[in-house]
């Protein structure tokens, strides 16, 4: 929280989910002092906490907003049906990702960033099951279109809103990433997934759950006094 006047301060992690980017990157970008297209140097932080640093949030965005196209940002995907099915490694190459197995990771470690798949099919056997996982063409292409870091232009949808979670209720009720991000007060369910990746959230470094039942099978969950408990850390940060 901020007095009214005061600048918003956001952690490498919150910038890095925002712009599409990870937050060691984030870093390098303060360290090379690198420049966007305008010539502006990366902002200098403004506080320390820990080792964290912590950068004004209107400053960062503003470079970010004439920072030069990358390589990620002008890949053309290859035309393909929309409706074809592509699996994990496929969607990675697909989306102009050198690493195969980045579609994996951001459905492991960053909950409610990359589409749910289309399709899952139960393989394997009763000893060792497993799923694969499946997203259609047309889910890839509108992800892409609105994705971290590209910029908004007229006619880009807005990410979805989080939803309003009461914090009177039942206390050992079990909540997913949106509503523990919403509870935190972030912005975006991948500002929460990149915050707790990088070890910013202890209180919910052990999950209370899963789900197991459709298509958020297997996703991490926490009561609703955990999330609470530290949101109350995180406020006197």
């Amino acid at each position: 929280m901020t007095s009214r006047g005061e600048p918003r301060l956001a952690d490498a992690a919150e910038i890095a989910a925002e712009q599409g980017l990870t937050p060691a990157r984030i870093n390098g970008l303060y360290n090379e002092r690198a420049e966007n297209a305008a010539g502006e140097t990366f902002p200098e932080f403004v506080d320390k906490r820990g080792r964290a640093r912590l950068w004004n949030h209107a400053e960062v965005t503003a470079w970010f907003a004439h920072r030069a196209q990358a390589r990620l940002t002008e890949h053309t995907p290859p035309s393909r049906d929309p409706e074809e099915l592509l699996n994990a490694a496929e969607a990675s190459r697909f989306l102009g990702y050198k690493n195969a197995n980045q579609v994996t990771t951001f459905v492991r470690d960053h909950p409610g960033y990359f589409p749910d798949p289309d399709v899952v099919e139960e393989k394997g056997t009763s000893e060792n099951p497993y799923r694969r996982q499946l997203w259609r063409v047309q889910t890839l292409l509108d992800w892409m279109a609105t994705r971290p870091g590209r910029g908004r232009r007229a006619g880009d949808k807005a990410a979805p809103a989080l939803p309003e979670v009461p914090v009177d209720g039942d206390p050992d009720e079990l909540l997913g990433a949106t509503q523990a991000a919403a509870l935190l007060g972030y912005k975006t369910v991948g500002s929460f997934s990149s915050s707790l990746s990088q070890g910013n959230l202890p209180l919910l470094k052990e999950t209370d759950g899963v789900a197991e039942e459709g298509r958020q099978r297997g996703r991490r969950r926490w009561t609703r006094r955990r999330i609470l408990q530290q949101a109350a850390q995180r406020s006197k940060r």
